[in-house]
């Protein structure tokens, strides 16, 4: 086992302590800054990008080939970590727990800890498991001073979190498993935009994500948390399925084959993509259809009735009808709009 000691006072310098142990080089563009690895230590990058609102993007995409503990010293830099597993497992402690109390961070599960002032937390990585790990850190005085966003609406030990700037508790939550994060998380780290523009973006997912492991949070201590007799498992494979539907929107779906494909009763699919997406399966594909029409209008050349062919429809006049419904503006309406522009 290999042991990682960082008492840095920001997310460079923790990476960078990181860097000092597996090896790697550390390339930066426009404030986004990426460790590439490939030693006999580890493969893969970690990457961070620090906002001056008081929030911290930490991402981990790597496989370690050795067991690794990262003991970090909570004396100099402190933050809340809002952190969620994409991809992978791993564990955490407090340095006041034994070994054996460990906690493990599942796949898909949301988890939100800080440590009080001098205090240690340990976190522990497998050898062979790939990892895909999201974590927001949050500068608790900086992150105040600059967010007028109403921190005391929320539920009140974790708003107590977030006035500790002292650091004089320790708190941790680990919530169900969330594939709404999921899909947030997977969007933030398929952005291709470049430059100032993908920093704008990542910024304001980055907001999105902190919202919504507040919200779990807030849900869970109010009792509010949803209810599902789904399997972890199950709900796995119903975002299998909707992922499958966004790749071609302009398969003629069914339910019937839709759970013949998935395994899935019908009823478990309804509840599944009710819970994941707060639609049924077929407003899911609905949805999706009408977007994927509206991106083409945008970046194509192709006619109305092309375009209700290409998704999937088979009636122009009820395609016009649903997209003014979602859009409060007709199809030709919205193509004429973005010709106006682009010729003024």
């Amino acid at each position: 086992m290999i042991k990682i000691i960082v008492d840095a006072k920001s997310t460079e310098g923790t990476v960078r302590q990181i860097q000092e142990v597996i090896g790697g080089t550390i390339e930066e563009r426009w404030g986004e800054f990426v460790l590439n690895v490939d030693s006999e230590l580890a493969t893969g990058n970690i990457r961070f990008i620090t906002f001056d609102w008081g929030v911290n993007l930490l991402e981990y995409d790597i496989t370690f080939h050795d067991d690794i503990t990262i003991e970090m010293d909570a004396s100099e830099y402190n933050p809340i970590h809002f952190t969620y597993c994409l991809e992978g497992h791993c564990y955490h402690r407090f340095g006041y727990e034994e070994e054996s109390d460990k906690r493990k961070i599942e796949q898909f599960q949301s988890v939100i800890i800080t440590s009080k002032d001098g205090g240690y937390n340990y976190g522990y990585f497998q050898k062979g498991v790939k990892l895909a790990i999201n974590v927001i850190q949050i500068t608790r005085k900086k992150f105040l001073k600059k967010r007028l966003n109403n921190v005391d609406e929320l539920n009140r030990k974790l708003y107590e979190v977030f006035l500790d700037t002292d650091h004089e508790n320790t708190f941790r939550y680990f919530g169900n498993y969330n594939l709404r994060l999921a899909d947030k998380i997977s969007a933030l780290r398929k952005s291709k935009t470049k430059g100032m523009i993908r920093i704008m973006q990542i910024e304001g997912m980055v907001y999105q994500i902190l919202s919504m492991h507040i919200l779990q949070y807030d849900r869970a201590v109010k009792n509010k948390a949803p209810k599902t007799t789904l399997l972890k498992s199950e709900l796995k494979i119903v975002r299998n399925i909707s992922k499958m539907i966004l790749k071609d929107v302009s398969k003629d779906y069914s339910l019937d084959m839709l759970s013949a494909e998935s395994g899935l009763s019908q009823a478990k699919l309804q509840e599944g993509f009710k819970l994941l997406y707060t639609r049924t399966v077929t407003e899911y594909i609905r949805h999706v259809r009408l977007e994927e029409a509206r991106d083409y209008i945008r970046t194509t050349e192709m006619n109305i009735s092309q375009i209700v062919y290409t998704i999937g429809f088979s009636s122009r006049s009820y395609f016009s009808k649903i997209f003014k419904n979602k859009y409060n503006i007709s199809p030709s309406e919205f193509k004429e709009s973005l010709e106006t522009r682009a010729s003024a």
